[in-house]
């Protein structure tokens, strides 16, 4: 029977859907490299999450048929190696989009409404915080989307339809349709939508022109009223100039799930900032994005293991040339 090796923990129903297509599952005993390398020897298939794999475990599994990524962002797989060896690599682009953008808005009114500080005043008796300023009704405001691919379109018309907001999209890619579809105007620029938004939500992808999108210059464009959020990547940022921005009142917060290096470092500048509320990279990671993210690895892992075309390839122009 063929296998799959599990990288890091996935929802049991992406298990289960292997079993029944006759496909083992080996789990990982740890998930750094190192490892993967020694226990994915002899496997057909393999899982991952946000660990990737590198070109050292690929050429440890002779077998390898298939690399499933848990997710969309596949920056941390050696997708040039994998090409190399002619091993298709799938993701599931659209299985936790919808938690992904709910987490986004969560992060937007968390910081809008201080929801950190406020739950922290009520368990030390402090009721007194309602009296202070800086709190921040969302209707009718205007949310810039840097980036407006699945998740940023869900995130706009959560924004849209629950807040009234008004919506501005900087991204050269985005058809006009698609915008003219969630009502959204379109920015001339980065810098013109920095300067209108009082919300600036990041949903592009990591590569080299996107790195350090929000730098210094773009922080100081933005509004001393405006509010960043990042779901996307954490490399999208500077962060020690987000760190600073916060600290000098420059914006007035920042909702962050992703970091530069995660998990971050103890002595990471924004975990010291109180204008900033953070979470772990949890922005996927509902019961209901979880188990359908397995799902889809499961299914396009059996379509490969089959012969038959997954319907997401990383790298489509692999599965012609594949092992």
């Amino acid at each position: 029977m063929p296998t799959c090796f599990i990288v890091q923990p996935v929802h049991p129903a992406g298990l289960e859907r292997l079993r029944d297509g006759g496909v083992i599952a080996r789990i990982a005993t740890a998930a750094d490299m190192a490892t993967i390398a020694r226990e994915i020897i002899g496997c057909d298939a393999v899982i991952t999450r946000n660990a990737g794999l590198d070109a050292t475990a690929m050429d440890a599994a002779t077998a390898l048929k298939v690399i499933a990524n848990h997710g969309v962002g596949t920056n941390k797989i050696d997708l040039t190696h994998a090409a190399v060896l002619g091993i298709p690599t799938i993701f599931t682009p659209t299985a936790n989009a919808r938690s992904v953008a709910e987490h986004a808005i969560a992060l937007m009114l968390a910081v809008a409404r201080r929801v950190p500080e406020a739950d922290a005043a009520v368990r030390a008796g402090n009721w007194d915080l309602r009296y202070a300023p800086g709190m921040l009704e969302l209707h009718g405001k205007t949310m810039g989307l840097v980036g407006f691919g699945t998740i940023g379109r869900m995130t706009a018309q959560i924004a849209r339809a629950g807040f009234g907001m008004r919506l501005l999209v900087w991204s050269p890619g985005a058809p006009d349709a698609a915008l003219a579809e969630a009502g959204a105007e379109r920015a001339t620029s980065l810098d013109a939508l920095l300067r209108q938004a009082d919300v600036v939500s990041l949903h592009r992808p990591l590569r080299p022109d996107t790195r350090n999108t929000i730098g210094a210059a773009e922080l100081a464009a933005m509004k001393p009223t405006a509010i960043l959020v990042n779901t996307a990547r954490g490399e999208l940022v500077d962060g020690a100039a987000l760190a600073l921005a916060l600290r000098e009142g420059r914006i007035a917060g920042a909702g962050l799930d992703v970091f530069a290096v995660e998990p971050a470092p103890v002595d990471d500048a924004l975990l010291a900032e109180p204008r900033a509320v953070l979470a772990p990279h949890l922005g996927g990671a509902t019961d209901d994005a979880l188990r359908e993210t397995a799902l889809q690895c499961a299914d396009q892992i059996l379509d490969v293991l089959a012969g038959r075309r997954p319907p997401h390839l990383v790298q489509p122009d692999v599965w012609d040339r594949r092992r």
